[in-house]
């Protein structure tokens, strides 16, 4: 959140205010997904842009890799990325929509 306060071509933001419903493949039901960040900034043409951010740790960030034994520990990482998934193709056509962008960033974007 400091990093949005800091950026001078950050014009507003706000947290978790979006609400996406999607369709969760875990149970097939729909469940409403609250995005971390919309974030409105000021590009270098002075042309404000909108977009929606999401923040997640790299290993959540892909697809988990298949192991040769299968553990809860990887049906979890399984389960994740379904449901990731799931609300990021609700948040790319909700942006779409408003022509917006979607962005999910880890700490290796965020510099950490």
């Amino acid at each position: 959140m400091v990093h949005l306060d800091i950026n001078s071509s950050v014009v507003k933001w706000s947290n978790e205010e979006i609400v996406i419903p999607y369709l969760s493949p875990v149970d097939n039901r729909w469940h409403r997904y609250f995005p971390d960040f919309f974030v409105q900034v000021k590009n270098k043409q002075g042309i404000l842009e909108a977009m929606i951010l999401e923040v997640k740790p790299k290993s959540q960030a892909r697809p988990p890799v298949k192991k040769s034994k299968i553990t809860k520990s990887y049906i979890n990482e399984v389960m994740t990325w379904g449901v990731n998934e799931a609300k990021w193709k609700a948040a790319v056509e909700y942006c779409k929509d408003r022509s917006w962008q979607f962005k999910v960033i880890t700490e290796e974007d965020l510099g950490i």
